[in-house]
């Protein structure tokens, strides 16, 4: 099958490599508004360079990758749509509830299918953890932790369009929450802190957070992000049961060091999300291969990424109005 990228900055070039990598893909077309960035791109993996979105779409394609910044999705899943192409889009659909529905309404009236992606759902540890859950071997959940901790906070300049801490970082703990547990979230109740440079609260947001959901079977679970882990990138989920108790994340690359001594972790720690989640946006695309062939559905709809968007929106309106939000009420 003929894949097309758009977007060749950091995640787009990893992408890029992933997709020439795999045997289902025959030929990959890539572009991007900067254009040196995709001749590079597309020189480095043996890919035809696209000059603009006409000549992409009318290169005969399957299929297409969105790895454009946030402000162009709607727009170009809209316009895969418009192709007929299956389509992969990093989340989110759109920054706005309001476009989101409207992205997905005009899906809904194609057959198109939408994978959206969360590339925690396709990491061996979540896997296992939705298994337990699933199977009853930890009896019935009563609590879930999820973290979310960058080793430091990215540039200055991204954090005014980046959607503030719970839309843009949080928001991968708000998925994978409902998708290991198979629940709803109906409440939430969020608060944050600013303790380090200024450019957060000039933006309106915190460089600390952390939100307590409430599931519709009364499970509990608290999320915690900050863009200052000084100790290294650290992204895992506990989730707790009448009968047990299983993490994703606990390894030796965990930047986790006990009070009490010893030598564990033994390992470096990770470095950042790209090193934590490699095989994970491996498989990811490899599973969206299966969705062009036709062989089997979305792994994460648009439908996924709305409800994982409904919290960070909820969480975001319980921090400035110091209170819990019912998911239902923010639309």
């Amino acid at each position: 099958m003929r894949i097309g990228l758009i977007g060749t900055g950091r995640i787009g070039a990893f992408h890029a490599a992933t997709l020439a990598g795999l045997d289902a893909v025959t030929g990959l077309v890539v572009h991007d508004a900067d254009e040196r960035s995709a001749r590079t791109v597309a020189d480095r993996v043996g890919a035809q360079y696209a000059g603009d979105l006409d000549g992409l779409f009318g290169a005969d394609l399957d299929g297409v990758v969105i790895a454009a910044p946030t402000a162009f999705h709607a727009e170009l899943i809209l316009a895969a749509r418009k192709a007929g192409l299956a389509t992969f889009c990093e989340k989110p659909v759109s920054g706005t509830l309001a476009e989101t529905d409207a992205v997905l309404a005009a899906l809904d009236e194609t057959e198109v299918p939408l994978h959206i992606g969360f590339q925690r759902r396709f990491d061996a540890g979540y896997q296992a953890l939705r298994e337990a859950v699933a199977d009853g071997r930890l009896g019935w959940t009563h609590t879930l932790r999820a973290v979310t901790a960058d080793p430091a906070p990215p540039h200055p300049g991204y954090i005014p369009a980046s959607g503030g801490i719970f839309r843009d970082c949080s928001v991968h703990d708000f998925d994978i929450v409902r998708w290991v547990t198979g629940r709803e979230v109906t409440e939430v109740y969020a608060t944050g802190a600013n303790r380090g440079e200024d450019f957060f609260a000039a933006a309106g947001d915190v460089d600390t957070a952390v939100s307590l959901l409430t599931f519709d079977d009364g499970t509990l679970a608290t999320c915690t992000a900050t863009r200052y882990n000084g100790a290294g990138y650290d992204v895992r989920l506990e989730v707790c049961g009448s009968e047990g108790t299983l993490a994703a994340g606990l390894t030796d690359q965990s930047p986790l060091t006990s009070a009490e001594g010893g030598s564990w972790p033994a390992g470096a720690p990770y470095g950042g999300f790209m090193e934590r989640f490699r095989d994970a946006y491996r498989a990811e695309l490899a599973a969206f291969t299966e969705v062009v062939a036709g062989t089997r559905p979305s792994p994460c709809t648009g439908q996924d990424a709305r409800a994982a968007l409904a919290i960070a929106e909820a969480a975001t309106r319980s921090r400035l109005e110091g209170r819990p939000v019912r998911v239902a009420d923010v639309g």
